[in-house]
């Protein structure tokens, strides 16, 4: 006798039964409209990379994150932990075949060897968008204007923006002699919000050397709620006029689109990773703000120089979308379906197998998503299956025609409210399902 292998799931990964994946698919569809609106093309890369490509050779919290190991060729090889590091390997080897700027949408999955905690796995789905190929403002203000329109069309208004400049807080941190340590400091002030301020102070102390230099570090986070006053401290602490004058542009078209309400100049977001350099930004639901980011990116001008010589400047974006689904969930938002049918054809009388294949037919050429079910059995076994899919009409072919068209006669029945149309020709019946 064979032994069965349990059926498990590997811990921080898991299954998506049909409605999470529906709910999901619904959502990238809305997503993928708000991307082509823009004028933003998908593209696609390997789940596997050299993992010298995926860690660009850097140490630290990155290769922490990355599941590596050696294939079966004896290559050093990693799955991705993001869509940015691919993209930019990407735009290396097909520089010759694309245009510029070049804008791309990419929908898929990615791994991080991280713990696994409530609502956050290994393997997850993320959403990224990214324009390459300019420098200018107004690069940074489309993506900006699209992730404010990609969760409007979801439906969510109510969201704050912050962002920030990692060029004024590198000029910052240059002044404080502290430039060669930016990768610690910048960790140590993404996790303010996490740890909370002493606990920052005092990893900002270890790290400079100085209580006086750690609270200088805090005091230039800690900004001003109004944004011009916050952008001159910056400015006034930094040195970087060019960098601010860069965000006065972006504040100045935010205002003109009317949008402006949305963003907040936040010198704490700096972003963990170290490959951004110019504007950095997260955005948070603010009916919802325990979630967290739900979209967050920057400018990295510098990421495709790594793999090319030429260097390329690029600003994007990456909606955690499985974060934003359950945000979703909790605020009683986003659409709920079982499955994509409009209505489903019980089978009762087999001599009439061929006329409900007919009629699916039929009713799919006039864009009314039908099925069949396959096999004869009691209608309140048919009845159950349309239930559990949520499906909205079931369809009963009667044995008898209409005199005047000769097509066999129809009962309609709405599976939710119960009520019925019977003997009904195929137009009718066709209208009903289109309202």
């Amino acid at each position: 006798m064979n032994t069965l292998i349990q059926a498990k799931v590997l811990k921080g990964f898991r299954d998506y039964l049909p409605n999470q994946e529906i709910k999901r698919a619904l959502l990238i569809e809305k997503l993928t409209e708000a991307f082509r609106f823009y004028g933003f093309v998908p593209i696609d890369t390997p789940v596997l990379e050299y993992s010298e490509i995926l860690l660009r050779k850097s140490e630290g919290e990155t290769e922490k994150q990355v599941f590596r190991f050696e294939d079966n060729g004896g290559r050093d090889v990693a799955l991705r932990f993001d869509l940015t590091v691919p993209f930019a390997r990407f735009i290396a080897s097909h520089k010759g075949e694309l245009y510029f700027p070049f804008k791309r949408y990419h929908i898929a999955k990615v791994w991080r060897g991280e713990k696994p905690q409530a609502g956050r796995y290994r393997e997850f789905m993320q959403c990224d968008f990214d324009s390459i190929g300019s420098d200018s403002a107004e690069s940074d203000f489309e993506i900006l204007s699209l992730m404010k329109k990609s969760l409007s069309i979801l439906g969510v208004e109510n969201i704050t923006i912050r962002l920030s400049h990692r060029g004024i807080f590198n000029a910052f941190l240059k002044k404080l002699n502290l430039h060669e340590k930016s990768e610690d400091v910048l960790r140590s002030v993404d996790k303010l919000a996490k740890v909370g301020r002493d606990e920052v102070i005092s990893q900002l102390e270890a790290i400079s050397g100085s209580k006086e230099t750690a609270q200088a570090i805090l005091r230039f986070i800690s900004g001003d709620s109004d944004f011009d006053a916050c952008l001159k401290l910056m400015e006034e602490m930094s040195g970087a006029t060019r960098e601010a004058d860069r965000l006065r542009s972006l504040r100045a078209m935010m205002i003109a689109a009317g949008i402006e309400k949305s963003f907040v100049l936040d010198p704490s977001i700096t972003r963990g990773l170290d490959y951004y350099t110019g504007i950095v930004y997260e955005t948070f639901l603010n009916d919802l703000p325990s979630i967290g980011s739900v979209c967050s990116g920057g400018r990295y001008d510098n990421l495709a120089g790594l793999y090319m010589k030429e260097e390329i400047s690029g600003v994007g974006s990456s909606i955690g979308l499985d974060r934003l689904i359950a945000a979703l969930e909790e605020l009683g938002m986003g659409e709920e379906k079982k499955s994509f049918v409009d209505a489903i054809i019980f089978y009762l009388d087999a001599p009439l197998a061929l006329e409900y294949q007919a009629l699916a037919e039929k009713l799919r050429r006039e864009n009314i998503a039908v099925e069949v079910f396959p096999e004869a059995k009691k209608i309140n076994q048919q009845y159950n299956l349309a239930e559990k899919k949520g499906i909205p009409y079931g369809i009963i072919v009667k044995n008898e025609k209409d005199a005047k068209t000769g097509s066999y006669l129809l009962t309609l029945k709405n599976l939710e409210t119960r009520e019925s149309f019977e003997s009904i020709g195929f137009e009718e019946a066709l209208a009903i399902l289109k309202k």
